[in-house]
């Protein structure tokens, strides 16, 4: 339905930015027209978006992987200042699906770190779509221990089909480099902070996942895997990816409601590619509660925190 939805909303915004856009005195003359012919066009599109606000866990998927939603490049650009990029992992080569580097937030020193896809198709094909290989997972690491060593807050942003499954990756080490983010970053003694922005699937998502309290966006989804390859795995047919997302439970509020994730940060109706700015003050203002409550814990205290709420995840509730 979403798709459908969005479809439909394209020409309605393409003739509300044209209008918007005229700046020509003799052309906008006529201002009652112009209103007029605004508000039909508004409300058209504000009646489209009112079947946005039921939707499926496939709608979803969908809108968690639309190429227009806000990527990293653009929240670090939105929600920190001085940002200052960290390349390499000091053994094989830089990996440009994972942007790391120190930022302020609201003056406080921080280190940002997060999946990058890229927003055009030739940063698509440099950043290789958001699936990091072995490099990119030593990088974060290399740059969250430094974090640690200068006693500065973490704060990861997640978005990945999952990690680089190619030969090669396998070859230089993509296993080991995943698992040893897990078991450094559950020992960290500074607040780590995990947003959910798009799609987290698999351990490409979880290598940089493993934090203190997870935040997710309202359209984000974060699984063990893709639903297609649920589908393929379970049902031998991906095509069964629709039945497959409801049987994941994977959206924010499933996982919300599980006790995984801390909170849902609300998106626009339609997405957050629909509402840029209002998105940015949400996550803003997220950002600085938890920081604030993760930052009053000593270390040994957030590395205590953060082991047992991953211990906790997937105990039988009732048995």
């Amino acid at each position: 339905m979403i798709k459908e939805v969005l479809q439909q909303l394209e020409p309605l915004d393409a003739q509300i930015d044209a209008l918007c856009s005229r700046a020509d005195d003799a052309e906008m003359a006529s201002t009652t027209t112009h209103a007029a012919e605004l508000a039909e066009l508004s409300a058209e599109e504000n009646t489209l978006l009112q079947r946005c606000t039921s939707l499926t866990p496939e709608d979803r998927v969908f809108l968690a992987r639309r190429p227009d939603r806000p990527h990293i490049t653009e929240l670090i650009d939105n929600l920190f200042t001085d940002f200052f990029e960290q390349c390499g992992d000091r053994q094989c080569k830089e990996d440009a699906a994972i942007l790391c580097g120190i930022a302020r937030f609201h003056g406080m020193p921080v280190t940002v770190l997060g999946h990058r896809k890229g927003t055009t198709l030739e940063e698509n094909l440099r950043c290789n779509f958001g699936m990091p290989g072995p490099e990119g997972y030593r990088k974060a690491l290399r740059v969250m221990k430094q974090a640690e060593k200068f006693h500065r807050p973490i704060i990861t942003f997640i978005d990945t089909p999952g990690a680089y499954p190619g030969k090669d990756a396998e070859e230089r080490g993509q296993g080991e480099a995943i698992a040893r983010n897990l078991m450094e970053m559950s020992g960290l003694t500074v607040p780590v902070l995990a947003i959910v922005t798009g799609e987290g699937s698999s351990g490409g998502a979880l290598g940089l996942g493993v934090a203190n309290h997870i935040l997710m966006l309202e359209n984000a989804v974060y699984s063990v895997l893709s639903p297609e390859g649920f589908a393929s795995i379970l049902w031998k047919d991906a095509s069964r990816s629709g039945e497959a997302c409801t049987m994941m439970k994977l959206t924010a509020q499933d996982l919300y409601a599980d006790g995984i994730v801390e909170e849902i940060i609300p998106e626009p109706l339609g997405g957050a590619q629909r509402g840029r700015q209002l998105l940015f003050s949400r996550l803003d203002t997220a950002i600085a509660v938890h920081l604030a409550a993760l930052c009053k814990m000593s270390g040994k205290a957030l590395a205590d925190q953060r082991y047992k709420k991953y211990r906790r995840i997937g105990e039988m509730r009732g048995a």
